[in-house]
């Protein structure tokens, strides 16, 4: 099956809404993509059918769980998974984008202008010098972040995002360890889980989990801690 055989099946089988125009957008992100590739890393996968299922296939697993007109922050975007992905498929969403690599903001930045998406800010800053910015901190519904770091970690970094009842989208291949390494992070950071939702990448038959964790109230002014704390020296 070629590439857009496979994204149809698959949207038809999980009611994810796709047309002629939203795959054409893929097609030009992915293109665009392995141009820039060349220049400088933004992805190890490259051949076209596997950068489909494992990267885009895989960034919107959990887009019917995200309610409309919702503001969503992707935390460590990199080449812009899951975020820029979820706009294509759901421009309703209002999105934020962030990565401490200028060059992946640079990318990210050209991508929005070549796709013509409305409503996406990228902004090159770490987790934990963005939330010092004016109404930026509990001012989410949801937040992402993929293949960044261990949960209590993105726990930390994502967290102070979120309004109360926000949702942190956390996506996983294997999750049971990294989830009990988490209980103190989920303490400290007023947030619970709220769901574990497990899906299967069509043709590779490879498994991916999405945790729900739901924030329940303020969490202290102090996290995210600065100086690189939460990876060297996790809640």
């Amino acid at each position: 099956m070629n590439e857009k055989n496979i994204m149809f099946e698959f949207c038809k089988q999980n009611n994810i809404y796709i047309d002629d125009n939203v795959f054409s957008n893929l097609e030009k992100y992915y293109e665009f993509l392995i141009e820039t590739n060349k220049k400088f890393n933004l992805t190890a996968i490259t051949e076209k059918n596997e950068v489909f299922i494992k990267h885009f296939i895989d960034c919107i697993l959990p887009i019917n769980y995200i309610k409309k007109d919702s503001n969503l922050i992707d935390i460590g975007t990199g080449a812009g998974f899951p975020g820029l992905v979820l706009k294509i498929f759901r421009p309703d969403i209002n999105l934020t984008l962030i990565d401490s690599l200028n060059k992946r903001v640079n990318f990210l930045n050209e991508t929005v202008k070549l796709l013509n998406l409305k409503n996406v800010n990228c902004f090159h800053s770490r987790a934990e010098e963005f939330i010092k910015n004016k109404n930026v901190r509990e001012s989410f519904d949801y937040s992402t972040s993929r293949a960044v770091a261990k949960l209590n970690t993105l726990l930390e970094y994502n967290i102070p995002y979120l309004k109360n009842n926000g949702i942190f989208l956390a996506y996983k291949s294997s999750f049971k360890e990294e989830l009990e390494n988490s209980k103190n992070a989920l303490s400290a950071l007023n947030c619970t889980v709220k769901q574990i939702v497990n899906f299967k990448l069509p043709v590779l038959n490879e498994e991916r989990n999405i945790i729900f964790i739901e924030k329940n109230k303020s969490v202290s002014d102090i996290y995210p801690r600065s100086g690189n704390k939460p990876k060297t020296n996790p809640l």
